[in-house]
């Protein structure tokens, strides 16, 4: 009985569950029930393997014993996620000099010696632990043995079940060492996950017939179009005999070379049937590892074919329109982050990287560019078309327009939720922030320099990868996105059946395309002063900013007004009816002044003033702690007729829009407020606002009006604000940075020091507290909905394109969530899996619920 549990036959009946064994033992078991040619296989569970490492031994001699013949064997890991890894493979277990004779006289004595040897090499290096350089001028056998017996003081074991347990207590022990722990963890494997082990008869894979190993797959790893790839290589035993001299054969008829179809035409037909038994009986699209045989088939192993984002998303679309699986399998099968990959070009993932500095990864994707250190370089670059990186210490406001001239942004500091991330992920540009640790930025000097000493000046070219967080070395190779049918289809079938709404951050005309193209729900956050950046327009707010009286304040503020009001009639364009809620200004406004002194100078250029006096006043509206100074509803109600200009052009363009047919009911939200009084104050005046309208048009409209969450105050008060308002939307990200005490923007220093040391278990800037910060939100939630019962609820912060915090959202009864454009696909299918996981989960409960009642 022991004995039976430390291993098991793999068999069509066996007991193996991926859970104790591990996929590739129950890929291997499904193969058998196929009826496939496998050969005998043991599998050893993930508690025999656990004792290996501990030092325990089985019986490896009643092992072998299970085993026909004595037959040469391998060993293989069987992790329970294929995609965890494990030890390397190793072939030819039994093989000893008396065995090498009598293989001989089967394949011949110099291809048996060369078995002999690469056994010798790979259990001396994986096994005894050896240096690989010892053997490196050992080109036969008996040099390796005696190179082995010098190494060790003792003889190469020349007994196969010595072979074996020597082997199997290796590898048990290489899954337990710290490299191979952090290494799986990183790919998402618990600490504790446990591995099988796997003991084959090995097919030798060498003969007088024909012989050898291949690998076949019936779609791209690229595309994910159909099709058959992969190599087959005679008298090969595993992939690497791809990769060494030798005869490699294409597996289809090829005008460039031979192939398995010529030479085995029976074999090659035998492989295809067998792929497509595996697709429908498997229900995906499997890589075959198999071998030849003195031209028999044999079938090793199975596994998923590997498979880049795009062709991810085609073969489960195409596995789904074939029904081989559901829709809602279709959509289970793809992890909303690799939608990302398919937005942006991205560094290949074969491209030879020269890294030069590590930071946060802010916006995703793959640019090249020359260097450069101010935003009007890159727009000077832009205009003579050339691609640049905009690197700075931070960015600011000032810099937006070189940020969407720019190529990427790289900045020393700043968090996933700095200036720089949420305008660069807005603007579908990728972005590297918090990169201080790794190197400095001289903007005068026009260098940047890294820690290992490297220097870069303006003009050089370096690579941004927005998705890994990495900068490197001069221009990589970029892959092109990847929106092709089969995306457009897996987003119908997503939106089909989420039940949130999934709306998009835009800022400008040409975000709100951005989202319509994504098909996004409506907007559900413009940040209006983002609209102020052009220089035309800065030029004016600035005039308005340095008015020495309310009628020249007025004056600016009249000629701000067209150029907004044209904006909001092209987002409701753009937007076709759908809603688009309108925030109104909320940044201090220092931010729309130049920080530099260029740029102080410049300024009192264009406002004919003196410098001294330009300098004073931009030294008097700076504030100790802008973020919680003069700003969103605070400006609103010291500078009323901000807000007033605000909300007329808003209404203008909703009646000009009426005019031509749109009708839009405009969503005006209130920011930064933490009183009932300041939404009072603010909800008459625009309420005044649009009386005034709608007589001076004649057209008569409906509009919104509702609250951004953003202060601790405004969640535990929101039950009065909740009476005034229609809507309440959580500002996410300014909310978290009251709740912890923290800036977003600085915040990067330190973060990933605690996270390491466990006292944030993630940023909360990345993904959200919902234990702290999120029992804040359901607290005003339900405060909120307890005043006013049809209270629209949402959140609009970059939390919103998270998966965990839609389902957060989703069980409190959330309205919906908004993001940055390009992150509306990847919401959407993580609501439509939390969707379909519920509708899963209730019909499970149901069933079982029945089955109680059934006498």
């Amino acid at each position: 009985m022991q004995k039976e549990a430390e291993f098991t036959r793999i068999s069509a009946t066996a007991d193996i569950k991926v859970q104790r064994h591990g996929a590739r033992a129950k890929c291997l078991q499904r193969l058998i029930r196929l009826e496939m040619p496998v050969p005998d296989t043991i599998a050893l569970p993930f508690d025999t393997v656990r004792r290996l490492a501990a030092g325990d031994r089985i019986d490896s001699g009643a092992l072998l014993q299970t085993f026909d013949g004595a037959p040469l064997l391998s060993v293989r890991p069987s992790a329970e996620v294929t995609d965890w890894g494990g030890p390397g493979t190793i072939l030819n277990i039994g093989l000893t000099v008396d065995r090498v004779e009598a293989l001989a006289e089967i394949i011949g004595e110099h291809a048996a010696d060369e078995l002999f040897l690469r056994f010798i090499l790979s259990y001396a290096v994986e096994v005894a632990r050896l240096d690989a350089e010892a053997f490196a001028d050992d080109a036969t056998a008996q040099a390796a043995l005696a190179t082995y017996e010098c190494e060790t003081d003792e003889a190469f074991p020349n007994d196969p079940a010595t072979q074996l347990s020597d082997v199997l207590r290796s590898m048990a022990r290489a899954w337990e060492g710290t490299s191979a722990r952090l290494l799986r963890q990183a790919k998402g494997a618990p600490a504790d996950a446990g591995l099988g082990l796997l003991v084959q008869r090995m097919v030798i894979g060498a003969g007088r017939g024909e012989c050898g190993f291949g690998m076949i797959q019936f779609v791209d790893s690229q595309t994910g179009a159909p099709g058959i790839t992969g190599h087959y290589v005679s008298n090969g035993q595993s992939r690497a005999a791809l990769s060494e001299d030798g005869e490699v054969l294409f597996l289809q008829r090829d005008p460039q070379g031979p192939s398995l179809e010529d030479r085995c035409p029976d074999q090659f037909a035998a492989l295809c049937a067998l792929g497509a038994r595996t697709r429908t009986s498997l229900r995906e699209e499997m890589q075959i590892e198999f071998k030849l045989q003195d031209g028999a088939l044999c079938i090793l192993d199975a596994m998923r074919a590997p498979r880049s984002s795009r062709a991810q998303v085609r073969i489960a679309v195409d596995l789904a329109q074939d029904a081989v699986i559901t829709k809602d399998e279709a959509l289970l099968r793809i992890h909303p982050s690799a939608l990302s990959e398919l937005l942006h070009p991205q560094v290949a993932p074969d491209h030879k990287r020269s890294m030069i500095a590590h930071g946060i990864a802010a916006s995703p994707g793959g640019a090249t560019g020359r260097i450069v250190f101010s935003a009007a370089a890159a727009q000077a670059l832009a205009a003579q078309g050339g691609d640049c990186i905009l690197v700075r210490h931070e960015t600011s406001s000032e810099d937006v327009r070189g940020m969407n001239a720019a190529r990427g942004v790289l900045t020393e500091r700043g968090g996933i939720t700095s200036h720089a991330a949420v305008i660069a992920r807005g603007l579908g540009v990728p972005c590297v922030v918090g990169a201080a640790s790794e190197l400095q930025i001289k903007p005068r000097e026009k260098l940047l320099r890294t820690r290992s000493g490297q220097t870069f000046r303006e003009g050089d070219v370096i690579t941004l990868d927005g998705t890994a967080g990495v900068v490197l070395e001069g221009a990589a190779r970029l892959v092109e996105p990847g929106q092709d049918e089969a995306f457009l289809t897996l987003m119908v079938w997503a939106e089909a059946v989420t039940d949130i709404g999934i709306r998009a951050n835009a800022d400008t005309p040409a975000d709100a395309k951005t989202a319509s193209r994504f098909n996004a729900g409506g907007i559900g956050l413009c940040r209006t002063e983002h609209m102020f950046f052009e220089h035309d327009r800065l030029t004016v707010m600035r005039e308005m900013i340095f008015a020495d009286s309310a009628e020249d304040r007025q004056a600016a503020l009249d000629r701000l007004l067209p150029m907004q009001r044209a904006d909001f009639l092209e987002l409701f364009r753009t937007m076709k009816g759908l809603p688009v809620c309108i925030r109104l200004l909320d940044p201090p406004l220092h931010e729309f002044l130049p920080q530099g002194r260029a740029g102080v100078r410049e300024l009192a250029d264009a406002m004919d003033l003196p410098l001294s006096e330009v300098s004073a006043r931009v030294k008097g509206l700076a504030e100790f702690n802008p973020m919680l100074g003069m700003r969103g509803v605070r400006l609103g109600i010291t500078i009323p007729e901000i807000y007033d200009m605000q909300a007329r052009a808003i209404f203008e363009a909703t009646a000009q829009a009426a005019r031509q047919g749109i009708v839009t009911a405009p969503e005006i939200m209130i920011p930064l407020v933490s009183a009932k009084r300041e939404v009072e104050l603010v909800k008459a005046r625009i309420a005044a606002a649009a009386a005034q309208v709608r007589v001076q048009t004649g057209v008569e409209f409906d509009y919104e009006l509702g609250v951004i969450v953003e202060t601790p105050r405004a969640a535990l008060r929101a039950g009065e604000i909740a009476d005034h308002v229609a809507f309440l939307s959580f500002g996410t990200n300014d909310l978290t940075q009251m709740v912890y005490g923290l800036s977003r923007d600085d915040a990067g220093r330190f973060m990933s020091t605690y996270v390491q040391q466990g006292v944030y278990l993630e940023d909360p800037f990345l993904r959200m507290d919902t234990e702290g910060v999120g029992e804040l939100l359901i607290l005003g939630a339900e405060r909120g909905r307890a005043a006013r019962s049809d209270l629209i609820l949402s959140i609009c912060g970059e939390h919103g394109g998270n998966a965990d915090s839609i389902a957060f959202c989703r069980k409190a009864g959330f309205n919906y969530v908004s993001c940055s454009p390009f992150r509306v696909p990847e919401a959407r299918l993580a609501a439509a899996q939390l969707a379909i996981s519920d509708r899963r989960s209730a019909r499970r409960t149901s069933s079982s619920d029945e089955a109680k009642n059934v006498p």
